[in-house]
This record gives C-alpha cells, structure tokens and sequence, in this order.
C-alpha cells in the first residue's frame, strides 16, 4: 500500500507529483511551512549538496509514479542491470509498462492513484483476463480493457466523457468502442516529462 501523496510533498519538490488539476503548488509555488516563502524568494539560498539534489530528483520520479521505495530501488537497480539499453530510457519503460500506469495512460483513470486502486479491485483485464497485480510489466501487445461487470460502477459514470478528452500516447492505441487499449510500441523518453533528472536519479542508486 502506498501513502497518499499529500500536495505538501509536490511544494516541497517544487513540481506537482499528485496528479490533482488543482495542485496547491499553483497557488502556493514555495515550500510548505512558516519560513517556506522566504526560503523560495531568497537569493542567499544556500545550494544543496550533491546527495541532497540527486535525493530531490529520485522522490520526484517516486512519488509521481506512486511507488514505495523498494519498488522504485528495485526499478532503477532493473534498468542499470539491463545492457540492451540506455539506463534513463529503460527507466521510463520500466515505470510507463506498469499496468497501473497504462491504465492511467488510456484515460480509463484520472490519477494513478486511481488506477492501482482499479487494478486492486479487479476492474481491469490484461488479454481478457482479470488481474489485480497493479505493478505488473507489459509488454508489446498486450490489451488493456474494462471488466464489463464493472462499467455499472460509479467510478466508471463519466468515462466516455473521459476518454474523449483523454491524450493517449503515441505508443498506446486506445478503442473508445470498446474501452480496451493496447500497448503498439515502447514509450519514448521524448514524449515523457518526469519533471526530473534521470541521471541524477541513476547517480543516486549507484552510490
């Protein structure tokens, strides 16, 4: 189980991680606490250390995919082991295949928060069969759809509003029709903004 990622944590990474549209950090764009204004507008901000704005950029990436930190160590650890690849981009595959992501990614979820909780609750199939698994990899191929059980359910009430507003990814094909969407081709890391430094986050697990 995840903690619920409060928008305290978005100011204080000063990039919003909670998937709210109406993140605090818009209205609030300094870090949270009584001196937390000063902090940001002061120019005699001492810079941070080299451990520190590598830890900075690691929470970004964690807390915007909604990973525990063993997930993600064992992610990244995943991404620098593989030598078919660039690490950064093998990182962005690693946690853009997540079933919970994808399911974020067609529209069928507004956060991913909501999608693990989705997945949790047996509302999605992979290949027309049910999982709950929300870390489970994908690969090339692969469908993603409703449990037709499930459409009754409230979370579902304006999904065909959703999916047509919904940007789907040139590596997704999503079928509004049917409410199923499949994996055409592996993410790019061009096309995804983790709002961090890759290689800082690389240079933190190779410590």
């Amino acid at each position: 189980m995840t903690s619920r990622i409060t928008c305290k944590i978005c100011r204080r990474l000063g990039f919003s991680v909670c998937g709210r549209q109406n993140c605090a950090l818009k209205r609030k764009p300094y870090p949270p606490g009584v001196h937390g204004r000063s902090k940001a507008g002061s120019r005699r901000r001492s810079a941070s250390s080299e451990y520190g704005s590598q830890l900075k950029e690691k929470q970004k990436v964690k807390f915007l995919y909604g990973l525990r930190e063993k997930q993600f160590g064992n992610l990244v650890s995943k991404a620098i082991a593989a030598k078919s690849a660039e690490t950064s981009r093998r990182i962005i595959e690693l946690l853009e295949t997540r079933l919970d992501n994808v399911v974020y990614r067609l529209g069928f979820a507004t956060s991913r928060n909501a999608a693990r909780q989705m997945v949790g609750h047996g509302h999605i199939l992979v290949d027309g069969k049910r999982t709950t698994i929300p870390s489970r990899q994908l690969k090339v191929g692969k469908i993603v759809s409703l449990r037709p059980q499930s459409l009754d359910r409230g979370i579902f009430r304006d999904l065909d509003l959703r999916l047509k507003k919904s940007q789907i990814p040139s590596w997704l094909s999503l079928d509004q029709g049917k409410r199923e969407g499949r994996i055409v081709a592996l993410p790019s890391s061009a096309e995804v903004d983790t709002g961090a430094n890759l290689n800082s986050v690389i240079e933190f697990y190779s410590r």
